[in-house]
């Protein structure tokens, strides 16, 4: 009777393996750990959250349709007390897109103004804009700006002696105080280079610390109880609860935070069950040829 029900189950596995061969799905919804995940009740979990951090892969088109998919699902829960928050937009470039969130000007007069723009915000980030244009949702540009991040890259926090007070209010206010090379986020940037690593080391990391702890701070400081605040990144800003999330956490202990990753597929079949677990609430894994947006 054992064998009869092994062989029956090692049917069902292959029989499963080959009817996703057959209908070539573009991704699949995992729960952290490793079964499948319904998108329904994957919503209505996320919603219960004060904060979600989706984690994409900036050019794959999957993680930017689901990401608007989400935020419809989203706003028929939370109406108005959904709100977004993005790596792609520094945020001195919030009074622009305010003002375009409120109708002052077309699109055509908005793009020239925002500063930075990513390359391909046309196809992968404009449907979210204009979702919360539509929906009178507020959209937070919670990146720091380039330039202040490449002055930490070249001096450290040095650099911040030179910033003016202006400068200051659009870099995290708690850089200083909390970082932390040996964090897994930012020891692992070292490890990852192997016996190559730099004499600026420290300086890279700040650098990266420096956006994490940024888009932490104005995370923050937009939140209001009752809000739901839906944060577009990279999965590198989010994952195993690190980047974003680990300055949330530091600063303000007690936001009920949860996260979604993108991984492809070949990755997330290498990936051990402990790894699985931990990445994240929920993973999106992706076919290793989906094709990609341009940036």
């Amino acid at each position: 009777m054992k064998q009869i029900l092994l062989t029956g189950f090692f049917t069902i596995v292959f029989l499963s393996a080959s009817m996703a061969q057959k209908h070539k799905p573009a991704y699949q919804l995992f729960k952290n750990n490793g079964k499948s995940a319904n998108y329904e009740k994957m919503i209505s979990d996320l919603a219960k959250s004060d904060m979600v951090f989706f984690g994409e892969y900036h050019n794959n088109p999957i993680s930017h349709w689901l990401q608007l998919e989400m935020s419809k699902s989203f706003f028929e829960i939370k109406d108005d007390k959904l709100f977004f928050g993005a790596e792609m937009f520094e945020n001195g470039n919030q009074l622009v897109l305010n003002e375009y969130l409120n109708g002052f000007y077309p699109e055509d007069k908005m793009l020239p103004e925002i500063t930075q723009l990513w390359s391909n915000y046309k196809t992968d980030y404009k449907p979210l804009v204009d979702f919360a244009k539509e929906n009178k949702l507020r959209f937070i540009a919670t990146n720091i700006p380039r330039r202040y991040a490449s002055m930490l890259h070249k001096k450290g926090m040095d650099a911040l002696k030179e910033l003016s007070p202006e400068a200051l209010a659009m870099v995290g206010p708690d850089l200083e105080a909390y970082f932390d090379p040996t964090v897994k986020a930012y020891a692992e940037m070292a490890d990852h280079m192997g016996g190559h690593v730099p004499p600026n080391m420290l300086n890279i990391q700040i650098a990266q610390a420096s956006k994490d702890a940024t888009m932490a701070h104005f995370s923050l400081k937009n939140f209001n109880d009752g809000d739901l605040l839906f944060h577009f990144g990279g999965s590198y800003h989010s994952n195993y609860n690190q980047g974003i999330i680990w300055w949330i956490n530091k600063i303000q202990p007690g936001i009920n935070i949860k996260s979604v990753a993108t991984l492809m597929q070949s990755e997330w079949d290498e990936m051990s069950k402990e790894d699985k677990a931990e990445i994240a609430n929920y993973i999106i894994v992706v076919a290793d040829n989906m094709t990609q947006t341009k940036r």
